[in-house]
């Protein structure tokens, strides 16, 4: 279609040399020096583009020199540190040892909540409800097992990553795709509010003088949690894989000393205190302790959707790492219920259960504090694991058309700057409304997760049958037995936890599939209307040509850009003209722009900005594909930045030629209502305001009404 489009523009349009013949300036005013040399200013985030045979550029600030801007550089630059080329993605990749306490922090760290969530539930039916303790925990054991290997047959499946939205899509649909990618967001948003929860219980517990401030406290370490990922992958995980390390070696050395406390009295279980029963002991009291005990398995998927941030080979590593994360898992949810089994520890209001077998193992000595101190930052930081996903779900969301296209975006650092801002303000709009309690947290919980467990095992189930390749069999029995449990889960909290919070959950699962299936039917219009068809120009009788630009009277001169008579033409024969067109794609709304440009019959010129030379080169052989009929400028732009190298570029011309009006011709998609305008970039609006105070710059727009 493309080549047709271009054909006919042949029929109409001059030359591809009368065009460029036609120019008043050279578009090769400057480029971009290799990238190895750029160095963007010292708090700033652009280089400047050079013009043509000039020196070095001096590095730039983010807002072309404003004070505002310059401050603003200078507060990103100290928070998040310097920009980082796009080529730098390869280094930001975790090796094993940091992607195991990154990405296990939320699975393992539950090992804190799980256990007494469980236990709240027994400890309604009395000491007899006690009773069904390690049965429901060597159930759950189970679980962790079956779900485990499952989620290694998916790395296996899905080399590139292969998370629950996109196993779910592929096998199942798009809408079990989207229902899989609600569950997981649900499960991300309440991993950050229940991990700070339960670390400022962690907190509370050894020192109670803060449970008044608790809220607060939460807050702020929300917020340190959003800078610290906002600064990129590898340093999140250098900062926050210590607390995870130091909360296994807590746990361990709890295990230990109380195994070897026990082994003195022939481990005798110590008589639980006194318990009245609110409720008898039935299969339902059962089947919720069993759910609520299973959030202790929150965030086992997290290390197939993050396969694409491991070093290479990224799938064999996260395999590894994945078999270390259900190892500790195990060892460390097991050790502290049989630790709960000995000792008789029971859920208390004012101190958690890990606090207490700390205390009878430790006393209150140093290794009490440590194990607290451990506990509460490993808490604290496991909502990095929700940091790292959740951003990474919303990028393929958006790249489906689920969800707005900014969440694309990599920020200066590499990372997903727009998903994590998302996901910290929604964490601390749930934290403070539920007032930071983990019991009123945790009914949510488990809705979300297992959702999403189960529509990720099942898609993997009819993965195996379609395939049939080599160990299909063993590969759809792992994940069947993982989609069965984490269905009886599901059901199981769904029921049971209904009116405690769970219709909550599912209710915000059911928004999610109504907003994401509006979005993308509505780009799903777009595009349609945005299609390139025979009919994209009409065909005028006569052939556009470009009118040739002379240079300026003699003797009169041009004036200097910036003089106060730079725009004082006074008769319509003074002024010259260029047409600029920045376009991103050859699509509809561009062919549109580029027709109204050439229909002026002034020179035009039309630049395209690529963040890199492969993307350039994918433009740049599309336009060739069209036929070449105007001039074309690429600029590179390494740090992913628009609208900076389209100003600087602007001006280098106008450097070239100040007599010169240059003419901005934008296309823009207008939309019918107006929250539709927040699913497409604001790029002309932002150009239209940057350049303003330019002199000599004409600003049009060429709107394209969808």
């Amino acid at each position: 279609m493309l080549r047709l489009v271009g054909r006919e523009w042949g029929r109409v349009s001059a030359t591809p040399d009368e065009w460029r013949r036609a120019l008043p300036v050279d578009p090769d005013t400057g480029s971009y020096p290799d990238p190895a040399q750029i160095v963007p200013a010292r708090f700033g985030r652009f280089v400047d583009v050079p013009e043509l045979n000039a020196p070095p550029p001096k590095a730039v600030d983010s807002e072309m020199g404003a004070p505002l801007g310059r401050f603003g550089g200078f507060v990103r630059r100290v928070l998040l540190g310097a920009p980082l080329k796009s080529t730098a993605i390869a280094s930001e990749r975790m090796r094993k040892l940091i992607a195991l306490p990154v990405l296990s922090a939320d699975a393992l760290s539950s090992v804190a909540y799980g256990p007494e969530a469980l236990l709240a539930v027994l400890v309604l039916a009395g000491t007899a409800g006690l009773a069904y303790s390690v049965p429901v925990a060597l159930a759950i054991v189970f679980l962790m097992l079956a779900v485990g290997l499952s989620y290694r047959q998916t790395i296996r499946a899905y080399p590139h990553g292969g998370g629950s939205y996109i196993v779910a899509t592929d096998n199942l649909g798009r809408v079990p795709g989207l229902v899989a990618a609600a569950g997981l967001m649900t499960d991300y948003i309440l991993t950050v509010a229940v991990s700070v929860s339960s670390g400022m219980a962690a907190v509370t517990s050894a020192v109670p003088r803060l449970a008044d401030d608790a809220v607060l406290i939460g807050v702020l370490v929300i917020a340190v949690l959003l800078a610290g990922n906002l600064r990129g992958v590898r340093q999140a995980g250098a900062l926050f894989a210590a607390p995870t390390y130091a909360f296994v070696i807590a746990i361990a050395a709890l295990v230990a000393v109380g195994v070897y406390d026990a082994a003195g009295r022939d481990f005798e279980p110590v008589p639980s205190p006194p318990l009245h029963a609110v409720e008898g002991v039935g299969l339902l009291l059962v089947m919720r302790s069993f759910a609520s005990g299973s959030t202790a398995m929150t965030g086992i998927e997290a290390i197939s959707n993050a396969v694409p941030a491991f070093k290479p080979v990224a799938w064999r590593n996260a395999r590894t790492t994945l078999s270390w994360m259900i190892g500790l898992l195990i060892a460390l949810f097991a050790g502290t219920m049989a630790m709960v089994y000995l000792e008789g520890v029971i859920p208390q209001s004012r101190e958690t259960v890990l606090s207490q077998l700390a205390h009878r193992s430790f006393g209150s000595g140093a290794m009490y504090i440590f194990t607290q101190a451990a506990t509460a930052l490993v808490l604290l930081l496991a909502a990095n694991t929700a940091y790292n996903d959740f951003p990474r779900v919303l990028f393929l969301l958006a790249r489906d058309n689920h969800a707005p296209r900014i969440f694309l975006r990599l920020g200066d650092r590499l990372a997903f700057s727009n998903g994590i801002i998302v996901l910290s303000v929604t964490a601390v709009c749930v934290y403070v409304a539920f007032d930071g309690k983990t019991a009123s947290l945790i009914p949510l919980y488990a809705v979300g997760v297992f959702l999403a467990f189960t529509l990720s095992q099942s898609g993997m189930v009819m993965h195996w049958w379609r395939r049939r390749d080599r160990h299909w069999r063993k590969s759809l029995c792992f994940n069947a037995t993982g989609a069965l449990l984490s269905a009886v889960v599901f059901i199981t909290a769904g029921i049971t936890k209904f009116t405690e919070g769970a219709w909550l959950a599912i209710l915000t699962v059911a928004l999610f599939l109504l907003v994401t299936t509006r979005i993308r039917r509505h780009y799903d219009k777009v595009a349609e209307a945005l299609r390139l068809h025979p009919q994209t120009i009409e065909i005028p009788s006569g052939t556009i040509t470009p009118q040739p630009c002379p240079e300026p009277p003699a003797g009169r001169g041009a004036p200097s850009a910036g003089t106060e008579d730079s725009e004082a033409e006074d008769s319509p024969e003074e002024i010259r003209h260029l047409s600029v067109v920045p376009i991103d794609s050859l699509q509809q709304a561009s062919m549109r722009a580029l027709a109204y440009a050439a229909s002026l019959q002034q020179p035009v010129l039309v630049l395209h900005v690529s963040p890199s030379d492969e993307d350039a080169e994918r433009f740049r052989e599309a336009w060739r594909l069209w036929g070449d009929h105007l001039p074309l400028r690429i600029v590179l732009s390494p740090y992913r930045a628009t609208v900076a190298p389209l100003i600087s570029y602007l001006e280098s011309l106008h450097r070239q030629r100040p007599d010169l009006t240059i003419t901005v011709i934008l296309p823009e998609i207008v939309e019918r209502h107006w929250w539709h305008r927040l699913l497409h970039s604001p790029l002309a609006g932002r150009l239209r305001r940057a350049l303003r105070s330019l002199p000599k710059i004409v600003v049009t727009t060429v709107p394209f009404h969808v």
